[in-house]
């Protein structure tokens, strides 16, 4: 299969995925003339949808370039298992408007919170496993780059998964710190020196550094 009928599925998908969440949120409709203070009542109580939306929509553009980067810049071909791999991905990303509005309907119950983060979990799971076969694959010539740049782009991929596990333990204490934590994940994936930073503390507290040398993957 080529690259390019991939990233035409990927795009749609996608495209399609993040149109959907806006249709979750319906304008408030009343009967006669509406004042004012009822008006913006309704929008206030549109407020945990319109999170929810924002969370989702942000998150999956993260995902989205994550998925591009993995199947057309890391890998210089695919397989049939790189396509199945993807598949299962898609599959998952295509839940999201549904965890997204159950999020916002509830967004004060743990079990909301938990059905979020799960499809989180999933899909950066589904991510991983994505970006570690395109590179241990013997079918798939890989992009050279170095282990710093690994770490980088595994970061990238992991810290919504453990913010998403936190988020669960910490849903049942209080669901408005777990929906923090959701949104510093979603922060830190936008931010352009998001891993920089974590990799700095992280490098104080261990001896070596990755080094800078190319990565070459033998195919």
């Amino acid at each position: 299969m080529k690259q390019s009928r991939l990233d035409q599925l990927s795009d749609g998908i996608f495209a399609i995925v993040m149109t959907i969440l806006v249709f979750e949120i319906r304008v408030p409709e009343f009967m006669g003339i509406v004042n004012e203070k009822t008006l913006i009542h309704s929008l206030i109580i549109l407020s945990p949808l319109l999170l929810s939306y924002l969370l989702s929509f942000s998150l999956l553009f993260t995902y989205w370039r994550s998925h591009h980067i993995i199947a057309s810049v890391l890998a210089k071909n695919i397989d049939v298992q790189f396509t199945n791999l993807s598949g299962i991905f898609l599959f998952l990303v295509a839940l999201v408007p549904f965890s997204s509005h159950f999020l916002g309907s509830y967004i004060y119950l743990k079990t909301a919170v938990i059905l979020f983060a799960l499809n989180i979990i999933l899909i950066g799971i589904s991510l991983y496993a994505m970006r570690q076969y395109a590179i241990k694959s013997e079918t798939i010539a890989n992009t050279p780059f170095t282990r710093k740049e690994n770490e980088h782009a595994n970061m990238h991929i992991l810290f919504p998964l453990f913010a998403s596990i936190l988020a669960i333990v910490i849903s049942f204490y209080s669901t408005k710190i777990a929906i923090l934590l959701f949104t510093l994940a979603i922060l830190f994936n936008l931010s352009k020196n998001g891993t920089k930073y974590m990799f700095y503390l992280v490098d104080i507290f261990r001896n070596n550094t990755p080094d800078t040398e190319i990565i070459k993957e033998s195919n």
